[in-house]
């Protein structure tokens, strides 16, 4: 796999400095839970699901959670375990295709166990199960059944806890919630590859629902939930984890309320079209929002479009600018601290303050590329797009 690698080589050749890195899931934890990009979910019931994958991937998904739970009624969940062991059973007989990073996303720890034996060999195109509704209570069973599964399949699993509970929002509870899941995933670190948040969920349980030109950091309360998340659980001092973006829920807008919020400056006139597209599709305010996402410690995002991946994989490219004042910042002869003026003399760049996010910036570039000096998101945007 790699990020933009369903674009044709001379094009990546314009577009990047420094290409993505080729990774499988078999890469280290480190450079997976970096990679992970737009998780795009699908509900385990589709008919066509193995097609469908193969599909996502031939357009640039790398990363993909067939689920179990929220997506499909109760009395679909047989039927619907019953798909997705068939459909794994029938990728695992396309030898050729190349498939993203799958996971489940399940309802009861007993699932786990269960699923992984009945997958069978196929279960070697799995790389781990969504764990809902995580809390210290709720999440250690599982855990301990990711644990037991992954014994018995001799396949390296890995976890993701959605946090998305009551307790986790509720002020007097909140605190209390966030000291209990970090103790349950710090037990399990070695298996945790990242976590996510459930902002659906949130807004649902004070009846809220934003609105195609909000983000989730104008619903104040979900603001101030991920806020903490990131400061209990994504610290940058070796104890923190990677945190992924909440959910774009629109596809398309039907009535705008407030301007629509991407400039005309970075389109040049021959990318006009692009812009009014993204702006016909709602994907300025995704656009918008992934920003927000990276400015407050959050990393990749959890799509339910395919139309949402593009936006999130451009935004995650790392630009020449911040990839120079990164490379400054991390020169060894730079340990001893010290302030520099930026390469394209616009910034100051302080070393020990900006060091975290200066290691964290290569990471990115590492498996999402760094583009050519005049190159942009709208560049990326418009490569990617089919022609």
């Amino acid at each position: 796999m790699r990020h933009f690698g369903h674009i044709a080589p001379e094009v990546r050749d314009r577009l990047f400095f420094q290409e993505p890195c080729v990774f499988t899931a078999d890469s280290s934890p480190r450079v997976l839970a970096a990679a992970l990009g737009a998780t795009l979910y699908s509900p385990a019931t589709r008919p066509k699901l193995a097609d469908d994958i193969v599909k996502q991937a031939g357009a640039g998904v790398v990363s993909m959670v067939v689920c179990l739970e929220d997506s499909i009624g109760d009395a679909d969940v047989v039927d619907a375990e019953e798909n997705l062991v068939r459909q794994f059973r029938d990728l695992a007989d396309r030898p050729g295709d190349e498939l993203p990073l799958l996971f489940i996303r399940v309802r009861a720890p007993e699932q786990i166990p269960d699923l992984v034996r009945r997958l069978g060999t196929s279960v070697r195109l799995l790389s781990g199960f969504v764990l809902p509704k995580f809390t210290e209570e709720r999440g250690v069973p599982f855990l301990e059944a990711l644990t037991e599964a992954e014994g018995a399949s001799e396949r390296r699993l890995f976890a993701m806890p959605v946090l998305e509970s009551p307790e986790l929002l509720y002020r007097e509870s909140r605190a209390e919630t966030l000291a209990g899941i970090f103790r349950a995933v710090d037990k399990y670190r070695d298996r945790v590859l990242a976590l996510r948040l459930g902002v659906t969920d949130f807004c649902s349980a004070y009846g809220l629902r934003r609105a195609p030109d909000m983000t989730a950091y104008d619903v104040q309360i979900v603001a101030s939930v991920i806020a903490d998340v990131v400061n209990v659980l994504g610290r940058a001092d070796g104890t923190g984890f990677t945190v992924t973006g909440p959910v774009w829920e629109y596809f398309r807008v039907q009535e705008r309320m407030f301007k629509p919020q991407l400039r005309r400056s970075p389109f040049t006139p021959e990318a006009e079209d692009l812009r009014a597209a993204l702006i016909e599709h709602d994907m300025d305010g995704l656009l918008r929002e992934i920003s927000l996402d990276r400015t407050n410690g959050l990393q990749g995002k959890t799509c339910i479009h395919p139309s949402h991946v593009l936006p999130v994989h451009a935004l995650s490219v790392v630009s020449h600018e911040e990839f120079s004042d990164a490379q400054d910042i991390l020169r060894p002869e730079r340990g001893g601290g010290g302030v520099l003026r930026s390469a394209y003399t616009n910034k100051m760049n302080e070393v020990k303050p900006h060091r975290a996010w200066a290691e964290r910036t290569l990471q990115r570039a590492e498996v999402f590329g760094v583009t050519n000096e005049d190159i942009g998101f709208v560049e990326l945007l418009a490569a990617g797009i089919p022609g």
